[in-house]
């Protein structure tokens, strides 16, 4: 290491010379002997401590990480539908934005700047929360793999995210006029849509979940949740990472043992609603199912703007009003009391303990009163019937998008750095 004297026209700078710990020289040039000194010990005060990598990084831009990032963490370790959620949010807001700036030169004021310009642009909390979410992602690994010293979006208040809408459970007899909606309008795969319908509303599991359930998985008192599907034909771990069982309520065990004595696919390995080569649903078939099978059976059920995950809803609901507590309704649902709290805390304190019902009477009630309504038509094929529309149904919710793209585009800084010379304090 040496602080040398460099003559250049006009003054005299000089420069400080020194190995990192790959034994690589490395050197810096200060305007003013003094500050070169000052930087000379700094140098030695990170040898002792091991941070002398940390003096020269941050060098490389936000874009030219991120591409490492995408390759080494995100890749290996986050789900498709999560990478593409990613990729999208990157590109739209906020590669075009940070992507050229060097990673030392990104400071809490910038990420500060960089949230007040989302707002102002029209962009949504929620996005804006999930943009700082996944810089603060980034940079967290830039930090780890000692690229900087520290992660400036930790320090940055994230906007607060509410629910916009409370959970609208669906009845056990609107759910019962969608399975006979379902099951009467189409002849070949009737049977398999009502089926669906009675596994998501009364064993409220996800649908990634039902559609990677095998028959082995059906025992005789529960369902077994260990897998859950992951949108391009394979399989995953749960949403949560943990296996679960759920209650398998009487109604339904009758309703998977007519299904599987029906189908040709019953055998213990057989998945109960494979696709038509017998193998896992992905997003395409996912998305015809909803175009063809849901929106017409909720049309003619009088129900409106309702998901298929809202059947999650009215399973949870139907464990509330028999009484159980936060913690048997959260681990059922698969997820934690706080969580269930949060959500179903309307659903609780409408509750009154003296109104417990059990969830298999409500549903045997719900079926005897619409086959009473709906009687079928003696040697004619059953029609599905006309019924009035669903008082308690979800409103203004929004429609289920899915993403065509099987592999999120590669995040790079071209894209990002062309967008980010415009930005006002990109170069800051």
């Amino acid at each position: 290491m040496s602080v040398e004297r460099i003559e250049r026209k006009g003054a005299a700078v000089w420069r400080v010379r020194w190995r990192d710990a790959q034994g690589r020289e490395r050197s810096k040039v200060i305007g003013r002997k003094r500050d070169a000194e000052v930087f000379e010990a700094e140098v030695v005060r990170r040898k002792r401590t091991g941070d002398l990598d940390l003096l020269t990084g941050g060098r490389e831009t936000l874009a030219e990480f991120a591409e490492e990032w995408w390759k080494l963490y995100a890749v290996p370790n986050l789900a498709s539908r999560t990478l593409q959620s990613y990729a999208k949010l990157w590109d739209r807001h906020v590669g075009p934005r940070l992507g050229s700036m060097r990673l030392g030169a990104i400071t809490p004021e910038i990420v500060e700047r960089y949230r007040a310009e989302l707002e102002a642009d029209g962009v949504g909390l929620p996005t804006v929360h999930r943009a700082l979410v996944q810089l603060q992602g980034v940079l967290r690994c830039a930090v780890e793999w000692r690229r900087i010293g520290n992660n400036p979006v930790k320090a940055v208040k994230k906007p607060k995210v509410r629910r916009y809408r409370e959970v609208r459970p669906l009845p056990p007899l609107s759910v019962e006029r969608l399975r006979m909606a379902a099951a009467g309008r189409r002849r070949k795969h009737g049977p398999r849509d009502a089926t669906l319908i009675a596994v998501l509303a009364y064993a409220g599991i996800r649908p990634q979940e039902a559609q990677a359930l095998r028959w082995s998985d059906v025992r005789e008192r529960t369902l077994l949740i260990e897998k859950a599907a992951d949108g391009q034909g394979g399989v995953k771990s749960t949403k949560t990472g943990q296996t679960r069982t759920v209650r398998l309520l009487v109604p339904l065990g009758a309703d998977l043992a007519e299904w599987r004595q029906r189908c040709d696919h019953g055998e213990d390995e057989d998945l109960l609603f494979p696709n038509r080569s017998g193998g896992i649903w992905n997003d395409g078939a996912w998305q015809s199912w909803h175009r063809d099978a849901w929106h017409p059976a909720c049309a003619e059920a009088g129900i409106e703007n309702a998901r298929p995950y809202d059947l999650r809803h009215s399973f949870i609901s139907l464990l509330i009003h028999e009484g159980r507590s936060v913690v048997e309704v959260a681990r059922q649902a698969g997820h934690s009391p706080t969580m269930t709290l949060d959500v179903y805390a309307h659903v609780f304190d409408e509750f009154d303990i003296s109104e417990r019902v059990s969830a298999e009477d409500q549903i045997v009630q719900a079926r005897r009163d619409v086959s009473e309504s709906c009687p079928p038509c003696s040697g004619e094929p059953q029609k599905p019937c006309e019924t009035p529309g669903n008082p308690h149904s979800p409103i203004n919710l929004p429609r289920i998008s899915f993403m065509t793209s099987s592999v999120p585009p590669p995040i790079g800084p071209r894209r990002a750095s062309r967008t980010a010379r415009s930005m006002p304090y990109s170069r800051m």
